[in-house]
């Protein structure tokens, strides 16, 4: 169960670290915005990933998103996990983790091609891997991890 994990962790080197935190929201879509909003406003005055607010902010509302839809099949009694860092030399690190029972990235069709072009939905992760310089996911898919540079 996701209460007896520790948070994840973004794994920069503290010692260069501009900015790192950690939080925890209810798996409630009403969450996404002021999440995202806060977190930007940090990003913003910490000057992290300069030029690059969009993308984080896409990115990141997307993982948010596939995390309480996905993951917690918005259901608030369950809990998001994200954690935010920011190492000058190497960018900025995005860490989101749901309680959910995972997936395989590879399984999710591309939304650019055939009948998907249609979809009103499953847009989300073709957009983080778009708008970041790297994506990979651990724990069986419940934690995406997206660094910006």
């Amino acid at each position: 169960m996701l209460e007896e994990q520790s948070p994840p962790r973004c794994q920069f080197d503290s010692n260069n670290l501009i900015l790192q935190f950690e939080s925890t929201i209810p798996a409630d879509v009403k969450e996404i915005s002021p999440v995202a909003e806060g977190v930007m406003a940090i990003v913003k005055q910490m000057g992290c990933a300069a030029g690059r607010e969009f993308e984080v902010e896409t990115a990141l509302r997307e993982a948010l998103a596939n995390a309480i839809v996905h993951g917690a099949k918005k259901d608030p009694k369950k809990k998001i996990q994200f954690c935010v860092s920011c190492d000058e030399s190497r960018g900025m690190l995005i860490v989101v983790r749901d309680p959910g029972v995972g997936f395989d990235p590879a399984s999710i069709p591309t939304p650019v091609l055939g009948q998907e072009l249609f979809s009103t939905h499953g847009r989300g992760i073709y957009l983080i891997n778009q708008m970041v310089d790297e994506v990979r996911f651990e724990k069986g898919g419940t934690e995406i991890h997206m660094v910006v540079r």
